[in-house]
């Protein structure tokens, strides 16, 4: 077991995100200033009927090598798309750390992906009872994302989907952390998943009074009218600081620690409460690290 306030190395990323497939794309895209927003690709919905059509979108959701995989191409259609981005991106952030993926194999190596939504399930479901396959179970459910990834490579570590709303990411980050410094886990794959694929999950979005009618964010600002939604994957590998150096791994940057609270009340179920998002960063503060990750975890 490692100390409690061990920090935890990040030696491996790779993302897939609107206007940039790779992390020195994203970075570019960041240096540059560019929007990423567009209008929902054709064929992305099927109504015309939604009044907000802008979001973060990928080019291709539907470009997948399942023998790459080990796959069967019958099984592979089934698969939510976000189970096939996960693997390809730990597959990547992997490569990026310079591990190789069959080393791993029987090792305490855990999996931790955040993801909240499953649109491909109603999707799949929508085509009636004589297309549905033996794998319809395994591809439509969400728990399969990070689960996919440690069969895949072998590995005995957790596994497992978080959500808890828009910090899911965040949360698996902290999840990661605490069970490496804890032993539990020798290193960690973690990341977040996130597609819109269903017009109904955005005119819910839309109809909850969430999105903004123009398609911007103006954040911390008067003109503040709701959030775009956006789609893409992240991923990232940990190993706890004395492993990664003992190992020789590139390291990209440190967490020194990560905490995580609920509103627990409030003026409703989804209104953000400032003291309990004061409190979480007080925990950090008054604990024996700084704060380089945090998430506060609302809404469940």
């Amino acid at each position: 077991m490692t100390s409690l306030n061990e920090p935890i190395a990040v030696v491996g990323m790779a993302c897939r995100l609107p206007g940039a497939s790779s992390p020195a794309q994203f970075w570019q895209l960041l240096h540059d200033g560019v929007d990423a927003i567009t209008e929902a690709p054709r064929g992305r919905w099927e109504s015309d009927a939604l009044p907000v059509r802008r979001g973060g979108f990928l080019d291709r959701i539907d470009g997948f090598d399942p023998a790459f995989f080990g796959i069967a191409p019958r099984e592979a259609a089934m698969m939510d798309p976000q189970q096939r981005l996960v693997l390809e991106l730990a597959w990547e952030a992997l490569e990026d750390a310079r591990i190789v993926p069959a080393d791993l194999a029987d090792t305490g190596t855990g999996v931790f992906i955040g993801a909240i939504w499953d649109d491909y399930a109603t999707l799949l479901y929508r085509t009636g009872i004589e297309s549905i396959s033996q794998y319809a179970v395994t591809g439509s459910h969400r728990s399969i994302i990070a689960n996919r990834v440690s069969y895949l490579l072998g590995v005995h570590g957790p596994s497992m989907t978080v959500d808890t709303g828009q910090s899911s990411s965040l949360v698996a980050v902290h999840m990661a952390c605490e069970s490496l410094r804890s032993g539990e886990s020798t290193t960690a794959i973690v990341g977040g998943v996130n597609l819109n694929i269903l017009a109904e999950s955005t005119m819910g979005t839309i109809r909850f009074g969430g999105l903004s009618p123009d398609g911007r964010c103006y954040t911390f600002d008067a003109r503040a009218n709701g959030y775009v939604r956006g789609e893409g994957g992240g991923v990232v590998v940990l190993k706890t600081l004395a492993r990664a150096i003992a190992d020789g791994d590139p390291i990209y940057c440190v967490i020194r620690g990560s905490a995580v609270n609920n509103d627990g009340g409030g003026r409703s179920l989804t209104t953000p409460s400032r003291a309990a998002q004061d409190a979480v960063s007080v925990s950090l503060i008054t604990g024996a690290y700084p704060t380089l990750v945090r998430a506060h975890a609302s809404g469940k």
